[in-house]
């Protein structure tokens, strides 16, 4: 646990005034699942993303909470956990990714955007989360067999219909500039392919067909497993990121995120959380 305190920005009241938070929100990915058969399995989901601003008064403690990735492997992968942002005039949880459909009967699996079907299940769909704009997009299915697996659903695009054997591309994230420089985030994974080989992962940290992992700290989603490849990818961490006027920087927290000051020479202090912690406004 570390605190700072760096108090900037007087006025008038003798105390700071409010200021503009900005933020963003990336909730755990889902993972792909394992092939059998000679067939090719779904990929998982992108971690549900939100971003927004408020104007936020000095004192208040804002709450992080950052999903983990679904877990890949030999079988069914797991979704990913949700992330989340909470304190005055800020309730943001994220959806974590779905899972993609397995093989074996295992279904995909909704969430902040929604894991990719096989031939024999139907694919999840995204945007669990109940705010405009959506957290993300539903995965692509199977469009007739035998065999692929259809791409994770990404931040700002459906996952790739499989047309047959092959698999399908994970749907693109999206771009943020919070922290001063453009980084796409919350890209599905790439579907598994019959007999091996499987599809690109979608911009914004989705894992590549087969069975590659989606990017941590992204929220990408895993990819799917390919005949000749069982396993699943895992899905990618979520992250929670906050950026605020330099003066208006409290300096307050815990749980060691990174901070960066005038972070891309904006002028704007950025706190990045990689797992749990707070910020003291």
């Amino acid at each position: 646990m570390a605190f700072g305190y760096q108090v900037l920005g007087f006025g008038a009241g003798g105390g700071r005034g409010p200021y503009t938070l900005e933020y963003l929100v990336i909730a755990g990915a889902g993972a792909g699942s394992a092939a059998g058969g000679g067939c090719g399995s779904g990929a998982g989901g992108a971690g549900g993303m939100r971003t927004d601003s408020t104007e936020i008064d000095p004192n208040i403690e804002y709450t992080a909470t950052v999903g983990g990735g679904g877990a890949g492997g030999g079988g069914a992968g797991a979704s990913g956990s949700a992330s989340s942002l909470i304190g005055t005039g800020i309730g943001y949880p994220t959806s974590g990714g779905g899972r993609g459909a397995a093989t074996n009967g295992s279904a995909a699996e909704s969430g902040g955007s929604g894991g990719g079907g096989v031939f024999n299940q139907g694919q999840g769909s995204g945007n669990t989360g109940g705010y405009s704009p959506s957290e993300g997009n539903p995965g692509g299915p199977n469009q007739g067999g035998p065999c692929g697996g259809g791409g994770g659903g990404g931040a700002s695009q459906t996952g790739g219909f499989a047309p047959g054997t092959a698999g399908a591309p994970g749907g693109n994230g999206t771009a943020s500039s919070i922290t001063g420089a453009s980084v796409t985030y919350a890209g599905g994974g790439g579907g598994g392919t019959h007999n091996g080989g499987g599809a690109p992962g979608g911009s914004g940290g989705g894992g590549n067909g087969p069975s590659q992992p989606g990017t941590n700290y992204l929220g990408g989603g895993g990819a799917g497993g390919a005949g000749g490849s069982q396993t699943g990818g895992n899905g990618g961490t979520g992250v929670v990121i906050l950026s605020m006027p330099d003066g208006s920087y409290s300096g307050v927290t815990t749980g060691s995120p990174t901070v960066t000051a005038d972070a891309g020479g904006t002028g704007n202090t950025t706190i990045k959380f990689t797992g749990a912690g707070t910020y003291t406004s």
